[in-house]
C-alpha cells in the first residue's frame, strides 16, 4: 500500500493548529504525507464584494500565508503540500481535494469553545460525517500540545454490520505505524437497564473474547492485540473507565443507517465523544481499504 495522505482541513484558529498537528503525528507514523487545504467560500462573493481581481488576490495571498505559517509548525521532513481552494462548502472543498489525491483521511479540528482533550462537532465535521466516502478524523481542543507518538490504535467494535471495514482499517493504521492494537466491546452497556452487574460483566467478556478470536485469524503476525469490554451504566461511564494513553486514537465505524460507503456518526460513537480523551477516526462501515486508497 502507498503511504498515507492526510488532507487537512485548515484554518488559522486553534482548531485547524490542533487538526495539522494531528495529522502531522499520524503522518509521522506511519510514513505519510500531510495535505494542508484551505478553502475560500465561492457563495456570496458577488453579494458581498464586487468582483475584483485585486481583492481577489489579496484573499488567496492571506490564506496562503496562513498555510505557510502551518507548514512552519511542522516537524522537520515531513513530505507536505498547500492548497488553496474555492468551493461552496468547507468540507465540499475538502472531499474535492481528499478524491483528487487519493487520500486516506480526512482531519478537522474541534468546534471552537470546547472543553479541552474533548471533541465539539462543527459545521464543517458534521457535514463530512454525513458526506465523507474516506475515513474522518476529529481533532480534539489541544491536540496541538500533544506530543506523545502514536502508541496504540483501539477499534470499538460492536456486534452490527461494519465490524469487518473497521477492523480492516484499524489493522492496516496499526500495521503502518507500528503501533499496538486494542479491541473494545461496547456490548455491555448495550444490555436492558436493571440486568444483574454480573450478567453484564460475562456478556461483555465473552463478546471480547469472541471479537478478538474472529478478529486474530486475519491479523498479520507482527501486530500486536488485546481485548477488553467496556462496562458502565452508561456509554460516557465506559468510555471513562477504560485506560487511555496519550499516543492513543480510537476508531468507530458509521451507523448502520449511513448510505454505503459514506460516513454517519451513530449515537454510540457520538455518545462516546463527549468523555473520550483521544482522538476518533470514523470509518465508513463498507469502505475497503485496499483499492480505495492511493
Amino acid at each position: 500500500m502507498s503511504a498515507p495522505v492526510f488532507v487537512v482541513g485548515y484554518t488559522a484558529t486553534d482548531s485547524g493548529a490542533d487538526a495539522a498537528a494531528l495529522a502531522a503525528r499520524l503522518a509521522t507514523a506511519s510514513g505519510g504525507r500531510v495535505e494542508l487545504v484551505t478553502v475560500l467560500l465561492d457563495e456570496g462573493r458577488g453579494a458581498v464584494v464586487p468582483p475584483d481581481a485585486s481583492y481577489d488576490a489579496y484573499v488567496r495571498e492571506q490564506a496562503a500565508g496562513w498555510l505557510d505559517s502551518a507548514v512552519a509548525a511542522l516537524p522537520a521532513g515531513l513530505a507536505h503540500a498547500t492548497h488553496v481552494r474555492y468551493s461552496d462548502s468547507f468540507a465540499e472543498g475538502l472531499l474535492e481535494v481528499a478524491t483528487e489525491l487519493g487520500a486516506a483521511y480526512i482531519v478537522v479540528g474541534a468546534s471552537p469553545g470546547g472543553i479541552l482533550g474533548r471533541y465539539t462537532l462543527g459545521a464543517v465535521a458534521n457535514e463530512l460525517l454525513h458526506s465523507s466516502t474516506v475515513p474522518v478524523v476529529l481533532a480534539p481542543a489541544g491536540a496541538r500540545n500533544v506530543t506523545a507518538p502514536l502508541t496504540r490504535i483501539t477499534a470499538a467494535v460492536g456486534t452490527r454490520p461494519g465490524a469487518d471495514a473497521l477492523i480492516e482499517d484499524a489493522v492496516s493504521l496499526a500495521a503502518a505505524t507500528g503501533a499496538t492494537l486494542r479491541l473494545v466491546s461496547l456490548v455491555t452497556i448495550d444490555l436492558p437497564s436493571g440486568v444483574d452487574t454480573g450478567v453484564i460483566r460475562l456478556a461483555g467478556s465473552t463478546h471480547a473474547d469472541m471479537v478478538l478470536s474472529q478478529a486474530r485469524a486475519g491479523l498479520p503476525a507482527d501486530i500486536v492485540a488485546e481485548a477488553s469490554a467496556a462496562q458502565g451504566a452508561s456509554i460516557e461511564d465506559a468510555v471513562a473507565e477504560l485506560d487511555w494513553q496519550d499516543g492513543e486514537v480510537v476508531l468507530v465505524g458509521s451507523s448502520r443507517l449511513a448510505q454505503p460507503r459514506r460516513l454517519f456518526l451513530g449515537s454510540t460513537a457520538a455518545k462516546m465523544l463527549r468523555t473520550l480523551p483521544v482522538p476518533m477516526i470514523v470509518v465508513p462501515r463498507t469502505h475497503a481499504v485496499e483499492g480505495e486508497r492511493a
